[in-house]
């Protein structure tokens, strides 16, 4: 079923120093979208791999409004294809994912299988028992095994840890961020994306939100890979932001295991 997803953000921020500064907050494929940040110039569009982007603004001493809207329809959206050079990159470890020092805590019922769709399966739903979600989008950011030994986190946490599991037995697991209508506290979001039969498919062990209307903003290798908003040489104070994500319709049901790709 066809949904117009409709994503705003706005946040504040108090530069202290001068100097540039990183906003990814666009939803990647959105058919209109509008990004401002008052007292800035025009922004410089940096690219980066899986379509991510960041739009670069040279800010000032001061305070900053930052604000966007964007709108996308979710229909017809077709996985995208895993290539070499994926496998190669999303079955690494990485700073917020070390799959290497984590043999030991991969799930015994996810050794024994052999088909990748069961494994991701298995570990969505060991990471949704095991893991306690708290709200907090100000937690410090933790590597998936203080997570693991924590046994709570933000959904974050949830992301970095089924990437991490996934890595270990081979199913090549990206990080991703998106708008998830239906989310409550309503905020930014992460996910995971994992490599089933050639093609991405997206998961969420918290069970927050319902896949099929995300819209993808960010994707990379964790969560450093994907800030929404990045110093580039300016020194400045977050003042807090509010996000919204909304359909035209009703939000579907969604089981948190079948096959969907992200818009």
């Amino acid at each position: 079923m066809s949904q117009r997803v409709t994503a705003d953000v706005e946040f504040g921020v108090r530069v202290t120093k001068p100097g540039l500064a990183a906003v990814s907050v666009a939803a990647m494929r959105a058919e209109t979208g509008e990004l401002t940040v008052s007292g800035a110039g025009p922004a410089r569009t940096a690219e980066f791999e899986n379509g991510t982007r960041a739009e670069v603004f040279d800010l000032t001493e001061g305070e900053h409004r930052v604000a966007y809207h964007g709108e996308c329809t979710t229909t017809g959206v077709r996985a995208e294809p895993v290539t070499l050079a994926d496998i190669a990159r999303y079955t690494r470890p990485s700073r917020y994912c070390p799959s290497d020092r984590m043999g030991g805590l991969l799930p015994p019922e996810v050794g024994g299988l052999t088909d990748a769709r069961a494994k991701v399966r298995a570990i969505v739903e060991h990471v949704h028992q095991r893991i306690a979600y708290v709200v907090g989008s100000g937690a410090p950011t933790y590597d998936a095994i203080d997570t693991l030994l924590a046994g709570a986190g933000v959904c974050r946490d949830f992301a970095h840890v089924c990437v991490a599991l996934c890595r270990i037995v081979d199913v090549p697991a990206r990080y991703t961020s998106v708008y998830a209508p239906g989310l409550s506290p309503m905020d930014f979001h992460a996910v995971f994306e994992a490599g089933i039969d050639g093609r991405w498919y997206v998961f969420d062990a918290t069970r927050l939100a319902p896949r099929q209307t995300m819209l993808r903003i960010a994707t990379g290798r964790d969560a450093a890979d994907t800030p929404f908003l990045a110093t580039l040489g300016c020194e400045l104070d977050f003042l807090g932001a509010t996000v919204f994500a909304t359909t035209d319709g009703p939000l579907p049901r969604d089981d948190g295991h079948a096959a969907v790709a992200l818009a």
